[in-house]
């Protein structure tokens, strides 16, 4: 008999076989789910067996009793296994055991006498195929994992040992292949690397959006400074056009760092449907006319404790979506309702406990499980170039993880798609925020008198941005000393004493001191000194880390809001401390 004839376990010269509904997923083993090391233990245990079978031998009588206590034992195992006849045309299987039944879903007649090829599918491996019948044309045990399919055409990751038994004359008698179902393994390690991808692409974006934003910065604050000295109409106008595509990009920025979780979060107690109802002029008018908005908010929900900026961002992201899935009009409902977990946590990636849901449901085109799996992906889109950067879900995504929560996605093609954001609830109710009158920004006050003038610290490294805050620091009335290190800064404090009323620091620095090192030293020798700390990004203020009577301001920002943020941290800071206490960094003065 010929090598080809005897041909491998599985292996198939381009010839496909089905049976009964053709190639399939998933399933059991055999192995107990709960057993984590079966996977492992169990394709070691095949390993160690065929090298003992080939070294030892078994003879021929032993293996063609099937009542004899060899046949007993692998029948009994849960680890499928089966035999086949290298003597006869074709390698065909002689012997399946209940597990691998159990496995494949066929009876055992279908299986008797047949090549294991019929176990391959459309996306078996070749190359795979070509190594497993290498090593049985010369009768080598082998080892490796081959996506095989069921009887009912599901597919399933199959980790195949396969060893030669030989008789005491060294005769080739058997092929014995132990098989496992490693399909779920398989998924954990392509969730994992995902995991990995998306780490890495999120750390790239975050350090991209902060040099962007010190970009935006420097050309946002140049191009108030014209527009306010500015008289011709005609040039007025082409630098609004700019301010415009400014403030996108700065837009941008923040959706990126939002994606990749870098967004420094205020959390506050807030009750879900109040916080819908605070803005549904808003939702109303990204919806637009040709749809219809339906709220079903249920009342004495739970508390969540989330940043009410950014849950405002992300619905009106999910309504956007809902909307542009909708050209010819439709109906677009946002609903809110509990959740509580428990057994079902887990399969959702959640501790169990209280959950709050807000719903946005569309009747839309809907989507299939392809574009559903990738939606929350950055940068993928199915919308036409120029109409959406595929980040919009993605910031969704990255803001629900970073508060501890989970955004689910359900579509179906011709029937609309429901995008599910889950928080957390938080049961201290009396302390939930309920949105106010929303306030003006400062009227740009007059230039302050000498008397009321501050000393400010400013550190930043980047000199554009450097000259802008000193320009408006100095339009207020205000006293300015600038550093371009927290090593400098610091040894600026030294040497001006407690005269520094306020210290105005970026984040990201060069040097052994960044801001939030600068504004702990500051905080502990002089703790009456208000700080203003600037970022495009930074990772210890996303995560929370926080220095106490410490302010941040997003960059880019305008000049009026670094106005209105300076006089509002020498306001709340500033405040009764004309005669202040010795610090370590000089003597008290009146």
């Amino acid at each position: 008999m010929s090598a080809d004839e005897q041909d491998d376990l599985g292996a198939s010269a381009g010839r496909v076989e089905f049976e009964g509904g053709g190639p399939g997923a998933g399933g059991s083993a055999g192995i107990p789910a709960g057993d984590a090391l079966a996977d492992d233990s169990a394709m070691l245990a095949g390993r160690h067996q065929g090298r003992h079978w080939r070294e030892s031998t078994i003879t021929d009588d032993d293996l063609s009793k099937r009542g004899g206590p060899f046949f007993a034992a692998v029948e009994m195992t849960r680890m499928p296994m089966i035999l086949t006849d290298p003597r006869q045309p074709d390698n065909p299987i002689v012997f399946a055991n209940k597990a691998f039944l159990d496995l494949t879903g066929y009876e055992e007649q279908e299986v008797l006498g047949r090549n294991c090829r019929f176990l391959q599918g459309p996306k078996t491996d070749r190359d795979t195929v070509s190594v497993l019948r290498d090593a049985v044309k010369a009768h080598e045990p082998v080892s490796l994992e081959i996506l095989n399919y069921k009887r009912d055409g599901t597919p399933f990751w199959n980790a195949v040992f396969i060893g030669p038994v030989h008789n005491p004359q060294g005769e080739l008698l058997y092929f014995f292949a132990s098989q496992l179902d490693v399909t779920r393994r398989r998924a954990s390690e392509d969730s994992f690397r995902q995991a990995q991808k998306m780490e890495a692409v999120g750390q790239l974006t975050a350090g991209l959006a902060h040099d962007f934003n010190n970009l935006l910065t420097a050309i946002a604050g140049n191009l108030e400074r014209l527009q306010a000295r500015l008289e011709q109409p005609d040039l007025r106008r082409r630098l609004d056009v700019i301010q415009i595509a400014a403030d996108r990009a700065a837009h941008l920025t923040r959706q990126l760092l939002a994606f990749a979780r870098k967004t420094a979060l205020d959390p506050k107690p807030i009750d879900l449907s109040d916080a819908v109802l605070g803005f549904v002029d808003l939702l109303e008018t990204t919806a637009g006319s040709g749809v219809e908005l339906r709220l079903d908010l249920r009342r004495r929900l739970p508390a969540c404790l989330v940043d009410r900026t950014h849950l405002e961002s992300a619905l009106l992201n999910a309504v956007a979506n809902a909307r542009d899935a909708m050209p010819k009009g439709g109906e677009i409902t946002i609903a809110t309702s509990r959740l509580h977990l428990n057994g079902d946590a887990l399969s959702r990636e959640l501790p169990s406990g209280d959950y709050v849901v807000l719903e946005v449901r569309d009747e839309g085109e809907g989507m299939p499980p392809s574009v559903v799996a990738r939606a929350a992906e950055p940068f993928f889109t199915t919308k036409s170039q120029g109409k959406g950067t595929g980040l919009g879900l993605a910031m969704v995504h990255g803001f629900l993880q970073q508060s501890r929560g989970r955004l689910e996605i359900e579509s179906e093609v011709g029937r609309g798609t429901t995008i599910r954001m889950i928080l957390p609830a938080h049961m201290a109710a009396s302390e939930v925020e309920t949105r106010g009158e929303l306030v003006e920004p400062a009227k740009l006050a007059p230039r302050l008198s000498a008397e009321n003038s501050k000393l400010v610290l400013v550190v930043e490294d980047n000199e554009d941005i450097m000259a802008l805050a000193r320009e408006t620091l100095e339009e207020m009335g205000h006293r300015v000393l600038t550093a371009t290190s927290g090593d400098e800064a610091l040894r600026l404090l030294h040497r001006e004493g407690n005269r520094v009323d306020l210290l105005f620091t970026d984040l990201i620095m060069p040097g052994n001191v960044n801001g939030l090192g600068l504004a702990s030293e500051l905080r502990a020798r002089a703790p009456e000194v208000p700080v203003l700390l600037t970022t495009g990004y930074n990772e210890e203020l996303a995560q929370g880390t926080r220095v106490p009577g410490m302010d941040v301001l997003a960059k880019p920002y305008r000049r009026a809001e670094l106005m209105d943020r300076v006089r509002g941290a020498l306001a709340r800071h500033g405040e009764g401390t004309k005669r202040r206490r010795a610090s370590d960094f000089g003597p008290a003065q009146e």
